[in-house]
């Protein structure tokens, strides 16, 4: 497998790439796991990148492909639908049969014989830290893996954007003021139960982003009422009783045999939260996961001081972290949330811009400032 790259990036990523897909590797099989994916080597890695990049660029029928490619053998995928004929690993070929595979979970079976890389057909099922390739946008290529817990998000190892490339450093899980909504997307957070595993944040922060409107979900204690110095009076829409629906859920009981029930429903629940923050102004959720208010104006606490300074980070390779002024990391929605947090140091604040750009801004006390924490390379 031996030939010029059609694709720099791609060749550029490869190595590194199969490194940190054996590292994990390693580590899970340390740590007792079972049904483990076989990694694909560095060539494979590459072909199967240039593949999904060259995908990307194409139209068929007017539209953006949108598709998924995992690192598999036929017997590792379950019951798939397996390809009479196979389809060799071509741009063209895949990008007409794109729209029948383009739903959420199904993925198209990528394997290698006698050196020559094809599609043997679709699944749903995959095993644990497979090899993926999401398609989703024009130039866009994410390479992830299947969690450990095989639930929820997948978890991100790079992101090819043309000729931009970021690769998720996970050691940034070890910073002293690391949110846990960043360990959970670095999948280095451990879980006690299914409502843990689920991480109703990391579901909340994919939505938001999803709705393309940009938006802003203030965090705050519950059983206190600090937050309301630093929004504008009279409450737009302040919410009395708060709206329990995912609170409710989440402190239901739940077994093997009402899991996916349970699951769904926090998803609906999750999607009407969400929805909220599309509406001008910040919606306003206490730890306990009820709903107190939306549409509100963020201002400034009374008597207190104008933020000026943020430390920046983003979890991947190179992205060291950088104090910044806060008009640096976005517009109004972002400056307004680091005020916001600035004030109210015991509350979090995720951010979304329409142009996909996702924040989470928190206090920390090891740098006795304001962190934001980029995390938009996680949720694609």
């Amino acid at each position: 497998m031996t030939r010029e790259s059609t694709y720099q990036a791609a060749k550029t990523v490869a190595h590194k790439v199969e490194e940190i897909f054996q590292k994990h590797r390693d580590q899970a099989f340390h740590n007792g796991k079972d049904n483990l994916a076989d990694i694909p080597r560095a060539d494979q890695i590459q072909s199967i990148i240039e593949a999904a990049f060259w995908i990307s660029l194409r139209r068929e029928e007017g539209h953006s492909p949108r598709i998924s490619l995992a690192f598999l053998s036929p017997e590792q995928s379950g019951q798939p639908i397996s390809f009479a004929q196979p389809i060799p690993l071509d741009p063209a070929m895949l990008t007409k049969i794109a729209p029948g595979f383009e739903r959420a979970g199904v993925h198209l079976g990528v394997w290698c014989k006698n050196e020559e890389m094809y599609v043997w057909g679709a699944t749903f099922q995959i095993p644990n830290l497979c090899f993926v390739i999401d398609v989703s946008e024009p130039g866009l290529v994410v390479i992830k893996h299947r969690r450990s817990d095989a639930l929820g998000k997948f978890s991100n190892v790079a992101v090819l954007t043309g000729d931009e490339v970021k690769i998720v450093d996970d050691y940034n899980v070890g910073l002293p003021d690391c949110p846990s909504l960043l360990k959970t997307l670095l999948d280095q957070g451990s879980t006690a139960g299914n409502n843990d595993t689920l991480n109703v944040l990391l579901q909340l922060s994919v939505s938001i982003r999803e709705h393309r409107r940009g938006g802003t979900l203030l965090f705050v204690p519950a059983g206190s009422d600090v937050w309301r110095e630093s929004v504008r009076h009279p409450l737009h829409h302040s919410i009395d009783p708060a709206f329990s629906g995912l609170s409710d859920r989440m402190r239901e009981n739940v077994s093997e045999t009402n899991f996916t029930l349970w699951r769904n429903a926090i998803s609906k629940e999750v999607e009407i939260i969400a929805g909220l923050t599309a509406i001008d102004g910040a919606i306003v959720m206490n730890d306990n996961y009820e709903l107190l208010a939306f549409g509100e104006k963020i201002r400034r606490r009374e008597g207190g001081s104008a933020i000026e300074q943020v430390v920046m980070t983003e979890p991947v390779l190179g992205g060291e972290a950088q104090i910044v002024d806060p008009a640096q990391n976005g517009g109004t929605r972002h400056l307004s949330a680091a005020q916001f947090v600035f004030d109210q140091r015991d509350a979090m604040a995720l951010v979304a811009s329409q142009d996909g750009k996702f924040t989470v801004f928190t206090w920390s006390e090891c740098e006795n400032m304001v962190q934001a924490h980029r995390i938009d390379s996680l949720l694609l």
